[in-house]
């Protein structure tokens, strides 16, 4: 299908939205947006961080599961304590796929589950109790954990727990940092303000533990990734470039990461963010407090890698910005070589995308150094500073859709008609059932890394692998049924 103009973009927002009620439509018009690089902000064309209309089928998770299931979760020799009923704590364990190097049980935790199992009377008498034997438990089986965190689930804030003060007593009583996380999951709009509670949480009673000590060695290299959460390895593949060029990575987080390391941060020289979304406040406390910089890159595929690694380097002396150049030389024939094999067959495809995070914009370069075209993304719980950088990314007119619901991504994809989507669980089965070639982005679909050079390969084997799956042919998706319809009708 050729591409849209922006008048047939905009004609198509409009008809998918006469199905509302005039209230939810008035609302949902809002968040729904054709793009246009002559835009400055993108408060001027789009809403985001804004309540779901209920009954519209929103994809977003919450505040809990943006503290407990992205930033304090992987960190991996902690003890993530799922305050509140089992339920929670089973969904969120292991779910994103955050590698790291250890042994479970022993001296790292991340794909356990530790709740403390709320039932009827915990909601009534209160959970302060149980939560404080939990702790006791914890310490008797798990000697070896290097901290705890306490992650508060709805009931906790309902009933009135006092968190902290069973946090207080327990860490003064083993000399262990033990963290209150007020994440219920009724706070906020989505899982964003979860994101932004775990890094008040790490501000406030992690990363001052080592101010005043100058046991540590600083180099003038020192560097950390932040908002990277190894998912099939990405921090891996990541730490392998920057170490390449000579930085020394002190700490990554919360992906294969240590509370040491937190505590560490604030005596690196930069901070590199990934994620945006969910790293950004403590980036900006480190400025303010430690002095630190902080910037953003883009590891998913050679074109933006590139750019990154020199964008790092400048930040550097002229040995670490030859070591970037000798890098990116030293990669050139590998990624040059996936690249010949696979652009071919992937050429002039196009992609829509709904993810979180950084991925609707950041994965937009990798698709097009493979020749490919993102002609549709969104954010699941963006907020505008996303959209603002994403608005330069996408192509004119194309369209841009924040916490889109069920039914107008569908009735976009049908008149949109993608080679391909990128998304999440939750859509995946909807979309392959309608015979569309789907990734599930949010954790590669169990494979990866994406990041890095290595992962680039790895990115553009999988799309290939699903774009050119010869099973799609034997699934016709709803459009082309009505087309052969009308194909018999005309014979």
């Amino acid at each position: 299908m050729p591409d849209l103009t922006r008048e047939e973009t905009q004609s198509l927002i409009e008809e998918v939205l006469e199905v509302y009620p005039e209230k939810a439509k008035e609302i949902r018009a809002k968040h729904l947006t054709v793009n246009d690089h002559e835009v400055e902000q993108s408060k001027k064309c789009i809403t985001s961080n804004r309540k779901s209309v209920p009954g519209t089928m929103t994809i977003r998770g919450c505040a809990y599961a943006g503290s407990k299931g992205v930033v304090w979760g992987p960190i991996k020799d902690m003890i993530h304590i799922s305050h509140g009923p089992v339920g929670c704590g089973q969904y969120s364990r292991a779910g994103r796929r955050n590698y790291y190097v250890g042994t479970t049980g022993i001296n790292t935790f991340g794909t356990m589950n530790f709740t403390s199992d709320f039932q009827e009377k915990d909601i009534v008498f209160g959970g302060d109790k149980k939560l404080a034997k939990l702790i006791d438990e914890i310490e008797t089986l798990f000697p070896l954990n290097k901290g705890i965190t306490v992650q508060s689930e709805c009931p906790i804030g309902l009933i009135g727990d006092d968190i902290e003060a069973v946090s207080k007593a327990k860490g003064a009583e083993y000399n262990k940092t033990i963290v209150p996380v007020r994440c219920e999951g009724f706070r906020g709009v989505s899982q964003s303000l979860g994101h932004h509670i775990a890094n008040d949480a790490v501000r406030d009673w992690a990363l001052g533990k080592r101010d005043g000590d100058d046991t540590f060695k600083s180099t003038p290299y020192d560097v950390a990734i932040l908002g990277d959460y190894n998912i099939g390895g990405d921090a891996w593949s990541s730490r392998i470039l920057l170490e390449e060029m000579g930085l020394r990575v002190v700490a990554q987080w919360s992906g294969d990461g240590t509370i040491a390391e937190m505590e560490l941060t604030p005596k690196v020289k930069l901070n590199l963010l990934h994620c945006y979304r969910s790293m950004n406040y403590i980036s900006r406390h480190m400025e303010e407090k430690y002095g630190i910089p902080w910037i953003e890159y883009n590891f998913f595929g050679p074109t933006k890698i590139e750019e990154s690694l020199r964008k790092i380097a400048d930040f550097f002396d002229d040995k670490i910005k030859e070591g970037a150049e000798r890098v990116i030389a030293k990669y050139k024939g590998e990624y040059q070589a996936v690249i010949d094999k696979y652009r071919p067959r992937l050429e002039g495809k196009r992609v829509m995308l709904y993810v979180g995070g950084l991925r609707p914009r950041h994965v937009i370069g990798a698709y097009e150094d493979l020749g490919m075209e993102v002609v549709g993304t969104g954010y699941e719980f963006g907020h505008n500073d996303d959209y603002d950088r994403t608005i330069k990314e996408m192509g004119n007119a194309t369209l841009i859709y924040d916490d889109v619901t069920g039914y107008e991504f569908e009735e976009f994809v049908k008149k949109v008609k993608p080679d391909l989507i990128g998304s999440g669980i939750k859509e995946k089965y909807i979309f392959q059932k309608m015979g569309i070639p789907f990734r599930q982005m949010h954790s590669w679909d169990y494979s990866g890394p994406y990041h890095g050079y290595d992962g680039f390969a790895i990115f553009a084997r999988d799309m290939d692998m699903t774009l050119n799956n010869p099973c799609w042919s034997n699934i016709t998706p709803p459009w082309r049924k009505s087309e052969d319809t009308q194909a018999l009708a005309a014979e």
